[in-house]
């Protein structure tokens, strides 16, 4: 019989790279866990969104968390122990089975599944953690400020379920959460007389938000042939001029794009015959593959994950619209996706003169789908908590923190939080949005999590893990990425466990001295560092 009641001690809602961290994290404290996922996959970023990870210059080194670091180490042992990889590729300790320039470790997101399979064993075997997969929440009971219970569908068809638990997680990739339970969150952008940030839009819009991605992966097969028939948006997406400020500099679909830093006009080479010739280009821009890793045959070519500018989807966004414009918009994205690859293989400009790589095919098998695609869409913009704390742009851009600080950059670091939790560093990366944004591309300085913009400002048992922490529509473009969330999700789960030991809510531990550096602590000794070294901007 199907049980309709799980109940543990901390449940994690959405399975993604956050969720997975938060789990192990509780689990490693000493409590049992449920945690639940949407997709037939857990990981998120790293695998049903089929996105490589994107990270920092000193990844290999420092400023990600062990477990983090550990889940890198299997990566690259997972191949070193599956695959035929030649005598040279074994033999490097920094091994990238793609050669990615974008991803210091670009693989495929069936290696990366069965990784944190490996890793979220031996709790399943002890019964300490139950997963419950292609499960979707529906609703939340809550009782003053907290949350009571959360009910799921099983998208399988077998009913609903009802999980009980005295703390709850939001990993959901929407924070999904937060609309049920009642609790206060922001979504989209804010204005600038909110924020005070100098990139912060004149007005706010909550449906301007972060293009969401559907990405997919093709591989090279010289002298076959894989066109097929147009898709059913072929004329619409061929022929689609994106209307953004600055301008686009013309169709979508071109080799031709903005480049996210100068705001010109910017063209990159692509030719997968021959790696882009030494130079950066995009099919070497996420290539998960690369086939002179392998032994002679294994491959027949290169495999190359898509994830572009030209597969940025703009019309609309994915969330708090109704539930007919979300599925509207979700079909768009994929079509667009799918719309890409046709022009790919049929009327993509080469750099011999013709037009098309008839020999590119969908892998959908490395995605686990039929239909070619991703599983889930990547989605860069979730709904994100009013917080006790909210980071800004003003605590880790390089620009603003110079002005605001008057040090020049040998001595110039981003804000730095009494109650940090861990660590992160990219650029405030935000791709083109659905408001008519272009590219909002600026430096940032290595930066810390604040707990605080991990507390909502009313709930009292629901944490977030993922990308709905306290952050803006700005911030959230450097605190999105997969060692950040993976980061987030630790702490949160950490938290979680401390709180229930400690009989305190996480507010509590946050606004006591030292409970907070008693915390901080635990986390320091479990691998999570807090603060930075001396590092440059990026």
């Amino acid at each position: 019989m199907r049980q309709n009641i799980f109940k543990a001690d901390i449940a994690v809602i959405g399975g993604g790279t956050g969720g997975c961290a938060a789990a192990l994290a509780a689990l490693r404290q000493g409590k049992s866990v449920v945690l639940t996922e949407e997709t037939a996959w857990i990981g998120g970023q790293l695998t049903s969104q089929a996105v490589p990870p994107d990270e920092h210059p000193w990844i290999e080194e420092f400023g990600c968390t062990a477990s983090y670091r550990h889940f890198r180490n299997l990566v690259r042992s997972y191949y070193k122990t599956h695959y035929p990889l030649t005598t040279e590729a074994s033999a490097k300790p920094d091994f990238n089975p793609g050669n990615a320039w974008v991803s210091r470790l670009s693989f495929e997101p069936r290696v990366a599944l069965a990784v944190l399979e490996q890793m979220m064993a031996p709790w399943v075997a002890s019964g300490r953690l139950v997963i419950l997969r292609r499960h979707r929440p529906i609703d939340a009971g809550v009782s003053g400020n907290r949350v009571t219970g959360v009910r799921l569908r099983d998208l399988d068809g077998r009913g609903e379920v009802d999980l009980l638990a005295p703390c709850f997680l939001d990993a959901t990739e929407t924070g999904e959460l937060l609309p049920m339970t009642g609790a206060e969150y922001v979504i989209g952008a804010e204005s600038r007389r909110e924020t005070g940030e100098p990139h912060a839009a004149e007005t706010a819009d909550p449906r301007n938000q972060q293009a969401v991605t559907w990405c997919f992966a093709v591989e090279y097969c010289p002298m076959e042939n894989y066109v097929g028939d147009p898709p059913e948006d072929w004329e619409l997406w061929r022929d689609f001029l994106p209307k953004l400020t600055p301008a686009w500099p013309g169709r979508l679909l071109d080799w031709l794009y903005t480049n996210p830093f100068t705001k010109q006009p910017h063209r990159i080479p692509f030719d997968p015959a021959t790696g882009d010739e030494g130079t950066p280009g995009f099919w070497t821009y996420r290539r998960m593959l690369d086939h002179r890793n392998f032994a002679p045959g294994f491959l027949k070519g290169d495999v190359c994950l898509v994830n572009w500018p030209q597969n940025d989807y703009l019309p609309g966004p994915l969330v708090d619209v109704s539930p007919e414009e979300a599925k509207r918009h979700r079909r768009g994205a994929a079509q667009l996706s799918l719309c890409l690859f046709h022009w790919l293989q049929t009327e993509a400009p080469r750099l011999d003169g013709g037009r098309g790589f008839p020999e590119l095919r969908l892998r959908g098998d490395l995605t686990g789908t039929t239909h070619g695609l991703a599983m889930a869409p990547y989605i860069r913009e979730s709904r994100r908590i009013r917080a006790d704390f909210t980071v800004k742009e003003q605590h880790v851009s390089t620009e603003a923190r110079r002005e605001i600080t008057g040090l020049d950059d040998a001595r110039l670091t981003a804000e730095s939080f009494p109650d940090s939790v861990g660590l992160g560093c990219y650029r405030i990366d935000l791709h083109p949005s659905t408001g008519g944004d272009n590219y909002i591309d600026i430096s940032s300085l290595p930066f810390e999590i604040p707990l605080g913009a991990l507390i909502p400002q009313r709930m009292e048992n629901l944490i977030p893990a993922a990308k709905n922490i306290g952050t803006t529509h700005i911030t959230n473009g450097c605190y999105r990425l997969h060692p950040v969330e993976w980061n987030i999700g630790e702490a949160a789960g950490a938290l979680a466990a401390h709180s229930l030991r400690q009989r305190l809510t996480p507010r509590e531990i946050r606004n006591s001295a030292g409970q907070l550096a008693e915390f901080q602590a635990l986390l320091e000794r479990d691998g999570v560092s807090t603060r930075w070294p001396r590092v440059r901007p990026v």
